[in-house]
């Protein structure tokens, strides 16, 4: 199973989720290991990074919605400065 999911939502689906009355996670540009102890949704509002895993790098940026699933295990490359919701549904 594939624990890197991207969604392109319609502006509805953005405001039906509440996404923008939720935190904000931001970070300098920089290169670290995360595992995920809980399955994150997040909408990128500004930044360039990539997340690679054992199996693929995915290259995710401003507009993107992406849920990374719990046990995920990666390396964060902010390629630049990174703003970000985020929700631990």
């Amino acid at each position: 199973m594939e624990k890197v999911i991207f969604e392109k939502l319609s502006k509805q689906e953005f405001n039906e989720r509440g996404i923008s009355g939720g935190p904000i996670w931001s970070k300098e540009i920089s290169r670290f290991e995360y595992t995920y102890a809980a399955t994150e949704e997040c909408y990128i509002i500004e930044g360039e990074f990539a997340v690679e895993t054992d199996k693929k790098k995915y290259l995710i940026q401003a507009g993107d919605f992406v849920t990374f699933e719990v046990n995920l295990h990666c390396i964060w490359d902010i390629k630049t400065p990174v703003r970000k919701y985020y929700n631990f549904p």
